[in-house]
């Protein structure tokens, strides 16, 4: 086993977990908060690297076609948010067409399947020039920077009055219904927002490996959930004592231990084919933990 070549790993996974963390603080958004299981994270990751990818080689300026990614994610979070609270259809079956639907939308915004950005300027690209870093550190620093931001956003959108009669619909809300509050707006922007940042994480991550690709979303959702799940278990200390700016730090830092966990291990001898396995290994792991530790906790007392 080589350290350095393990070391080496991991700084571009720490890079790149920052960068697929603002993807985790979109799905936080649905899952947590709204407590919906949204399945358009899939096609609204692609549609944010397929979008971004299309712009920058058409010659626009990668960080602006990074905040019109986002914009294409909130549309693909309308759309579901259509189809769930105006149309009826179940949130997971409105998620699973939009996902579906996206596919086709991403192939014919980049009109093949994949979209290389090799020789173009991006935003990581432009960092490197300016200041004579590495790939690596450019990422990282883009991801800092990007990754803050959205946190210091979202804690203070969440403490507004739409930020909360959005965790109080997911909390209870048939009793924010009876306080004449119009939830299924209140859902529709949730599900904007999520996809919106999951877009905004797509276009960066395009930038970062590259090229755009129409199944670069691909697990997103699941990948999302197993950096929710250990940003949760690993900093449950943490989230319980401060503030909720602590809790969304978590779920960032959750994606950048997910990515280590996968870089590691890969340096070890797994093969990239049984990376899906391992994800769905660590997200039982994470939610058995929980269920193991109040099991565990009565036998320990009643010890005593």
């Amino acid at each position: 086993m080589n350290i350095l070549s393990i070391l080496g790993a991991a700084q571009g996974a720490v890079a790149q977990g920052l960068l697929w963390g603002i993807m985790t603080l979109g799905v936080y958004l649905t899952f947590r908060i709204l407590n919906i299981a949204d399945m358009t994270c899939d096609g609204s990751f692609a549609l944010g690297g397929s979008t971004c990818a299309i712009l920058v080689t058409k010659g626009m300026n990668p960080l602006l076609a990074v905040f019109i990614s986002f914009f294409t994610g909130l549309i693909a979070g309308l759309a579901t948010g259509i189809m769930h609270t105006k149309l009826k259809i179940h949130e997971i079956l409105a998620g699973i067409l939009s996902m579906i639907a996206l596919y086709s939308i991403n192939i014919r915004i980049m009109g093949r399947s994949n979209t290389p950005l090799l020789g173009i300027d991006t935003v990581m690209t432009k960092m490197q020039d300016q200041f004579g870093i590495t790939p690596n550190i450019a990422s990282f620093i883009v991801g800092v920077i990007f990754g803050i931001a959205l946190i210091a956003l979202l804690y203070w959108f969440m403490g507004t009055e739409l930020g909360s009669c959005l965790r109080a619909t997911g909390n209870n809300e048939k009793m924010v219904r009876a306080m004449g509050v119009d939830t299924d707006k209140i859902k529709l922007m949730g599900l904007m927002l999520s996809n919106g940042l999951i877009a905004l994480s797509g276009a960066l991550v395009a930038q970062q490996q590259g090229y755009g690709d129409v199944g670069m979303g691909t697990g997103a959702i699941v990948i999302g959930l197993a950096s929710i799940i250990l940003g949760e278990s690993i900093f449950a200390w943490f989230n319980k004592r401060f503030s909720f700016y602590i809790t969304l730090l978590s779920i960032l830092l959750g994606s950048v231990v997910y990515r280590l966990i996968i870089a590691v291990v890969l340096q070890l001898g797994l093969k990239s084919s049984d990376l899906k396995l391992l994800t769905a290994i660590i997200v039982v792991i994470a939610l058995a933990i929980p269920v193991l530790k109040h099991k565990i906790a009565p036998k320990k007392v009643l010890a005593k």
